[in-house]
């Protein structure tokens, strides 16, 4: 599993593929959810629309006996009294839930008895009232009578007696809802209420059940009091709708996400190859050691070609490390092969004849020798990034204790000083200000002055000198290790080229600079800046 996962481009692919159908869930069930919101209310105003025409029939004629019922399975109706009884309903509905009235066959209207049957007493008509007498009689029943004789008269097994309790028991809360309400909700003879109650159920209309949506209307007829009508919108619409919607994105989305998967895969694959392109050089340029090598830099403004040329950048910087490196190594050889060289040649005249020994020259060369030993131990402890130290230096103090230890040097040194502390190394302090003044000493005429102050922020050593001064091109270049720019003058007067080296790099590491300038009076003058201690 590790490996599959591996690489940046599976990962992506997988990323995004997961994000994208995490996105088109959320997507289609908020379109599968809104459609299906929308189509219901569109039932709901369908079946209130139906609702509303039946009852505008009723609060114009106020009889349901011969009501005109909407047919089929569009718009299935009921009828109910204010007291529950079923008073019409659609000619073929046979069953329906959720509208509180279980029954389907309709109570018929009971008829008012018309003077003639009152007085006539000939019995030749009572054949002729017994048709009258069974309508007459049966709102008389009670409503426990009513329910039976509607559970029957179905014609499915299905309306079983605890639906009809069930359905009675919505009625009497819908009745007790209305009745608390009744005060702000009642209605004149002939008005139709505002107010619609929607709700979900299913119906049976000839042999065939469908879930609807049905409304729930009130409408005061007057003679016949406050009828109550439900009627039902059929929801087929609505189901056939977000299953067909449903099934598009079933099919969709499995397609879609593959495609996405492909195209990310594809150009997560192109967007790699320099990547690949430079992992190849950089293992190339390792195996072949060539740091003059750089990897290819595509002709982008993206991540890759900033990844790319930083990569280069870094080879050179590394390459000019190496090469530093290597003229180092060169250049020390070269200067310890000189004395090393001289100090083996008066030795071995010296074991030949001893009265030719020069000890004074072989004491010369030793300690050149050590002096340069103890400047290469000193960069080698600079490049491996050795710290200062944290102590308190008074560069004025330090200056006053380093010349007074110089008493052989050719011109006298004229001092300046005023105190200036600064946090470092005091011996590697002292080594800059040694390096400063010896190097003034080669190239002085008659003056050398040192100066200390404080200038802000800043404590500032200066080794000012009268002699010919540093050129404006070579004022870099001199801090360079092993570089002199009499290369004619002799070795043993002009040093190895490695005391500004090691000054600027104490002044770097101790969050200072070091600069070179024309003196005042001529010559050349050396400015240490080094923060101060506050």
């Amino acid at each position: 599993m590790k490996r599959l996962f591996g690489s940046v481009r599976a990962r992506a692919t997988v990323g995004a593929t997961l994000v994208v159908a995490l996105a088109l869930v959320a997507a289609g069930a908020a379109v599968l959810l809104s459609l299906r919101a929308s189509l219901i209310d569109q039932a709901d105003t369908q079946a209130e629309s139906a609702a509303r025409k039946v009852a505008a029939k009723l609060a114009v004629d106020g009889r349901y006996a011969k009501l005109d019922l909407p047919e089929g399975e569009d718009n299935p109706v009921q009828v109910v009294n204010e007291k529950g009884k079923l008073v019409a309903a659609s000619e073929d509905l046979e069953k329906v839930t959720g509208t509180g009235v279980s029954d389907v066959h309709p109570d018929p209207e009971p008829r008012k008895p018309g003077p003639s049957s009152k007085s006539s007493a000939n019995p030749s008509s009572k054949p002729s009232q017994k048709p009258t007498q069974k309508p007459t009689q049966k709102p008389t029943e009670t409503d426990d009578d009513a329910d039976d004789s509607d559970d029957d008269s179905a014609e499915d097994s299905d309306d079983s007696e605890s639906e009809a309790a069930e359905d009675r028991k919505e009625a009497a809360e819908d009745a007790a809802e209305e009745a608390a309400g009744g005060d702000a909700d009642s209605l004149e003879p002939g008005q139709i209420s505002d107010k619609t109650r929607t709700g979900e159920g299913s119906a049976r209309v000839d042999g065939e059940t469908q879930d609807y949506r049905f409304a729930t209307v009130r409408v005061d007829t007057g003679s016949k009091g406050e009828l109550t009508i439900h009627a039902g919108s059929p929801l087929t619409a609505e189901q056939s709708a977000v299953t067909t919607a449903l099934t598009a994105m079933l099919i969709g989305f499995p397609v879609l996400l593959v495609v996405i998967a492909g195209v990310t895969w594809l150009v997560t694959r192109r967007a790699l190859r320099p990547v690949d392109a430079i992992r190849a050089e950089m293992a190339a340029i390792t195996a072949s050691e060539d740091l003059a090598r750089r990897v290819p830099e595509p002709d982008t403004h993206d991540e890759i070609a900033r990844l790319a040329r930083t990569t280069n950048e870094t080879l050179a910087a590394l390459q000019s490390s190496v090469e530093r490196q290597r003229r180092f190594v060169a250049d020390a050889s070269h200067e310890l092969r000189s004395p090393i060289a001289s100090l083996r040649t008066q030795l071995e005249v010296g074991e030949a004849h001893p009265e030719l020994l020069d000890v004074p020259g072989a004491v010369q060369d030793t300690v050149r020798l050590q002096e340069l030993a103890a400047d290469l131990l000193l960069l080698a402890r600079l490049d491996a990034g050795e710290k200062p130290g944290q102590g308190r230096v008074d560069l004025a103090a330090l200056a006053r204790e380093e010349l007074s230890q110089r008493p052989g040097d050719r011109v006298a040194v004229t001092t300046s000083l005023e105190g200036a502390e600064v946090a470092g190394s005091r011996g590697q302090l002292a080594r800059v200000l040694g390096n400063l003044v010896t190097n003034a000493q080669r190239h002085t005429r008659s003056r050398v002055t040192v100066t200390t102050r404080a200038d802000g922020a800043w404590a500032v050593l200066e080794v000012a000198d009268d002699g010919d001064g540093v050129p404006p091109e070579e004022r870099e270049r001199i801090f360079e290790r092993f570089v002199r720019l009499d290369d004619a003058r002799s070795r043993d007067e002009g040093g190895a080229g490695l005391g500004l080296a090691i000054a600027r790099d104490v002044a770097a590491r101790h969050g200072g600079t070091l600069t070179v300038d024309d003196a005042l009076e001529g010559g050349a003058v050396f400015v240490l800046r080094l923060p101060r201690e506050v």
